[in-house]
């Protein structure tokens, strides 16, 4: 299928697609639709393909055949692959751009991954600056910052590895981090509610600056349901995520699942994956946040630093030239020794 055309209608919509909160009409007047750059970062067999299409609902990636059975032994470089899709939630036209990252984690030493994210999303933040700079706009300039990183860990069951502790912690304020559980269905519930919390610790532990959702207690304009059901999400943290594109009837209405010998894993069902309400967060009810959060702290945050950092080089130029002006007459008026 085509990226961009219509929604595959074989598979079942989110069921939050019609639902949402005051905050995201504001973008509803968006007539040539709404961008939000989301950027998924995960080790290869983590689902990442798959929770793209699901995210989507749509095949916007074909299933890849498999590596080379000769060459599976070879680590190929990260690279940035992207793809847009235009979807529609809740009447909000929504350009979605996602930036895959093919090769991350797979070489023995992944400093060169760490950089190259971080790199690209500092370039992003590059390009607005100067756009800001102009003396004249462009009036088709395309805003590509990051809005949410989407990383995937491992279901080790156990904690966060230091290639998690690490990444996160480097790009935090750089980006939006939402950490998921991939392949969540591997762990069983009790499991699951275990390594959630273990994964929490080791956030508050290291530090590591993961996306909040807002404590609106304090903000007078939330009401008490937004008060809520950022609660809610803030402990369902990190969201445990499965995807599928496989599309069973069920009841007259079609049903995304995945089979096992013991069962099936429905993928819209919130008693067996958080993946609906962590694409309702995204794509609805807090678009508005990531994209604000993006544009007031984070890229102001980069702002500051590179203008200080231009102001400093500039300053310290000003006071190497005045140094080199003093010493100047000085070095003329020493007396020239004369060799008898």
């Amino acid at each position: 299928m085509k990226e961009g055309s219509g929604e595959d209608q074989n598979v079942a919509p989110s069921v939050y697609s019609h639902t949402s909160r005051p905050g995201s009409h504001r973008y509803k007047n968006a007539k040539k639709g709404l961008p939000f750059n989301v950027m998924l970062v995960g080790e290869s067999g983590l689902g990442r393909t798959t929770f793209l299409n699901t995210l989507c609902e749509r095949m916007v990636v074909p299933p890849s055949s498999g590596p080379n059975a000769e060459q599976a032994h070879i680590a190929e470089p990260m690279q940035f692959k992207h793809h847009t899709v235009e979807m529609e939630e809740d009447g909000m036209k929504i350009i979605l751009n996602i930036i895959d990252t093919p090769g991350f984690g797979d070489s023995i030493d992944n400093e060169g991954c760490f950089n190259q994210i971080q790199e690209y999303l500092e370039v992003q933040f590059d390009g607005v600056l100067a756009e800001e700079n102009r003396i004249k706009r462009n009036p088709k300039f395309k805003d590509s910052r990051v809005h949410a990183l989407i990383y995937f860990i491992t279901p080790t069951g156990h904690s966060l590895r230091e290639i998690d502790i690490e990444l996160m912690r480097r790009l935090g304020n750089r980006t939006n981090i939402i950490p998921v559980i991939a392949r969540s269905d591997s762990l069983t519930p009790r499991e699951l509610v275990l390594f959630k919390q273990r994964v929490m610790d080791d956030i508050a532990a290291y530090g590591i600056p993961v996306f909040s959702f807002p404590d609106s207690e304090e903000d007078d304009d939330d009401d008490e349901e937004t008060v809520e059901e950022n609660a809610e999400l803030r402990a369902m943290m990190p969201f445990a995520v499965v995807g599928c594109e496989e599309v069973v009837n069920e009841d007259g209405r079609p049903v995304r699942v995945r089979s096992y010998p013991w069962g099936v894993v429905q993928i819209d069902n919130d008693e067996h994956s958080d993946f609906d309400r962590l694409r309702y967060v995204l794509l609805n009810s807090h678009i508005g946040d990531l994209r604000d959060r993006t544009q007031n702290e984070l890229y102001e945050l980069y702002r500051t630093e590179k203008l200080s950092g231009a102001t400093v080089a500039h300053q310290d130029q000003e006071l190497e030239s005045e140094q080199q002006q003093a010493h100047a007459p000085m070095a003329a008026a020493q007396p020239h020794s004369v060799v008898a």
